[in-house]
């Protein structure tokens, strides 16, 4: 959204569990930053290669090419000087030098608009998202649906073991749960029965 106008730089945060639209809402906004002539560049993490190595992709299947970068500093190397719309997507597998950069490029005159998880498997807040919330003029939160009972969810519930704080994955890997149906760190085994391929019985088998 164009919260401001003129030369002045700002910083958009969009921040919610997997499964909520973050990415989704990532490109409805630099959408509409093309569509009214703006220079737009995209940036997102190599790490995250789950669906395209060189697009954002939302778990809809919306797209938009992107320049995959290996860390936050990367992102000043193949900035074009002319660019006035910065999209930056799962920010939360950047490092802390993020929320410098992307606080030097608002003060420079350009439109930051960031997407990434605000918590982890465990529930707790998920650097760097809670310092670039913080310096964000515009915050918007989205939420998912529970996969366990149908009501909104704020989770990121993983589905494997591992005490990894950074496990790529989608769908089978991880479910949207609610407050309730959170679980941190990884469900105990009977409870992932739902997850696991169902197998269903033949009539006369």
């Amino acid at each position: 959204m164009d919260i401001f106008t003129g030369h002045i730089g700002w910083i958009e945060a969009i921040c919610g569990p997997m499964f909520s639209g973050k990415s989704e809402e990532l490109i409805r906004r630099l959408r509409r930053a093309v569509i009214a002539r703006k220079r737009v560049q995209v940036f997102k993490p190599v790490l995250d290669d789950r669906y395209s190595a060189n697009e954002i992709v939302s778990h809809a299947d919306s797209r938009m090419p992107s320049q995959a970068v290996n860390n936050a500093g990367e992102i000043m190397d193949h900035l074009d000087p002319r660019t006035q719309v910065v999209g930056i997507d799962e920010a939360n597998f950047f490092g802390a030098d993020l929320v410098k950069i992307t606080g030097q490029l608002a003060d420079s005159g350009k439109q930051i608009i960031i997407a990434g998880l605000d918590t982890d498997y465990m529930g707790r807040p998920f650097p760097p998202m809670p310092d670039l919330l913080a310096l964000a003029e515009s915050i918007t939160k989205t939420l998912a649906i529970c996969m366990r009972c149908g009501n909104p969810a704020k989770h990121t519930q993983r589905l494997v073991e591992s005490d990894e704080l950074i496990v790529v994955g989608a769908t089978g890997m991880y479910e949207a749960r609610c407050r309730r149906c959170f679980e941190p760190g990884v469900p105990r085994q009977e409870l992932l029965e739902f997850a696991r391929p169902v197998r269903h019985a033949h009539a006369g088998g």
